[in-house]
C-alpha cells in the first residue's frame, strides 16, 4: 500500500515538472508582487503592466553583470524615447533576480537617470518561477536566475516572446530585434 501510494506522489509530481511551460504568447502576466526602489515599495506585475496599451518587459540574469550592464539595459535606456515616441511604447521595465537596492544602484550605475527603463526587482525569484523563466545559476551568481528575455505587451498580455535559446545570450531579446516587431 504505502509503496503504491509513493508510487503515485512521484508520478504525480514528474507530470507536473514536465507540464510546466514558459510563459507564451497570448497569457497574461502573472499576478506577482516586485519591488521598486526598495522592499517596502512593492507593486504587482499584472497591475503595473495591465494599464499599458503597449509595453516592453524584458529580464536579465544579473544586475552588473557585463551583458547586461553593457549590452541589454543600456540597449533599451538609449532607445526608450524612440520606442515611446515612434512605437507607442507606455512603458519600458527590466526584471531581475536581485533585491531593490541592487536594483536602484544599477540603475544609477548605467545613467538610468530619468527611469527611462523601470527597473523591478524580483527578490525571491517569484516572478521568474511563475513565467517558468527561472534557471538555476548557482555555479555562477548564487542562485536560480532569470533566462534572458524580452517581451511586447499590451495590456498586460503576451504579443511577442523572445526567450534567448541558451539562457543567458544576447540576441532575440536585445532591443533592435525587439523593435522589428512593435
Amino acid at each position: 500500500m504505502l509503496n503504491t501510494t509513493l508510487r503515485t506522489l512521484v508520478a504525480r509530481r514528474s507530470f507536473h515538472a514536465t507540464a510546466r511551460q514558459n510563459i507564451k504568447v497570448g497569457d497574461a502576466l502573472p499576478s506577482v508582487q516586485v519591488q521598486l526602489s526598495s522592499p517596502g515599495e512593492t507593486v504587482n506585475v499584472r497591475d503595473l503592466f495591465g494599464t499599458s496599451k503597449k509595453a516592453i518587459l524584458f529580464g536579465v540574469p544579473g544586475a552588473f553583470t557585463p551583458g547586461c550592464s553593457k549590452t541589454h539595459l543600456p540597449g533599451y535606456i538609449k532607445a526608450a524615447e524612440s520606442l515611446k515616441q515612434s512605437h507607442g511604447v507606455d512603458r519600458i521595465a527590466c526584471v531581475s533576480v536581485n533585491d531593490a537596492f541592487v536594483m536602484t544602484a544599477w540603475g544609477k550605475d548605467v545613467q538610468n537617470d530619468n527611469d527611462q527603463v523601470t527597473l523591478l526587482a524580483d527578490s525571491k525569484g517569484e516572478l521568474a518561477r511563475a513565467m517558468d523563466l527561472a534557471f538555476d545559476a548557482s555555479g555562477a551568481l548564487g542562485n536560480h536566475r532569470f533566462q534572458r528575455f524580452a517581451a511586447i505587451l499590451e495590456n498586460g498580455v503576451v504579443k511577442q516572446l523572445f526567450v534567448e535559446p541558451d539562457r543567458t545570450g544576447l540576441d532575440v531579446s536585445l532591443v533592435e530585434n525587439v523593435k522589428k516587431h512593435l
